[in-house]
């Protein structure tokens, strides 16, 4: 067996790096390349590029070519309910190289551009998931339960209808915050998408909407797909 060391990039030209890209541009006829492309047919790591000259946008711009992506048409909200889904998916905080298709809608050049580094992304983000928690314990929003939000059973049962403190429905951001604080994991068998891949986690009331539960961190909890499945209106399942 004939042992051979991986080509050492660390004191290349900021003019290697850039030819690089032009070449794959030229080889695809684009005017414009995505890193998930340049990660197939380039010679370097895009995180090698973005360690260089900050984002990928700027190493677009510098090869004279087009943003693979507006900078302009993306919203924070739009950026942070990515970042979410990709937190959840992981079950963890995802890291800079992790930003990337399949798991992210957007590249970690994206994040970077719109917030100056991943780090005040991340740290935006925090403030976003915050900030939202405090509104949603100190100001719940006043609803009356919907009759057609009723089991046919429980309207024979109870003909009145439930004053409720809060909407029946859990946001994106407060099922985040109910996973982080359960730490990603299913409270009843213990399944995290942390020790195994492809686990889908759930949210849901302790004591159902239906029988006067509300949509309050103390009743919320996390379980997994399977342990989620059938439980219905039924307590302590």
């Amino acid at each position: 067996m004939e042992y051979i060391l991986n080509d050492y990039h660390r004191n290349l030209s900021q003019e290697d790096l850039l030819s690089d890209i032009k070449r794959v541009a030229t080889q695809l006829g684009r005017s414009t390349i995505t890193q998930r492309e340049y990660e197939q047919y380039g010679k370097f790591h895009p995180s090698t590029l973005h360690r260089r000259f900050g984002s990928w946008f700027n190493v677009l711009e510098k090869c004279g070519l087009q943003p693979s992506r507006s900078k302009l048409n993306i919203s924070e909200r739009e950026l942070f309910e990515n970042l979410e889904r990709v937190w959840t998916t992981l079950g963890r905080q995802p890291k800079y190289d992790e930003i990337k298709k399949p798991i992210s809608e957007y590249s970690a050049g994206t994040y970077e551009h719109k917030f100056g580094s991943w780090r005040k992304a991340l740290e935006a983000f925090v403030a976003y998931i915050n900030a939202f928690q405090e509104q949603e314990t100190l100001s719940p929003s006043i609803d009356l339960i919907c009759e057609d939000d009723v089991s046919n059973d429980f309207q024979n049962s109870n003909k009145n209808n439930i004053t409720h403190k809060t909407k029946r429905e859990i946001s994106d951001r407060l099922r985040f915050q109910i996973l982080m604080r359960d730490g990603f994991t299913c409270r009843k068998c213990g399944r995290s998408p942390m020790n195994e891949f492809g686990v889908k986690l759930h949210v849901d009331h302790i004591i159902p909407w239906s029988k006067g539960g509300e949509t309050l961190p103390d009743n919320l909890e996390t379980k997994c797909e399977q342990c989620n499945l059938g439980k219905g209106n039924a307590f302590n399942c």
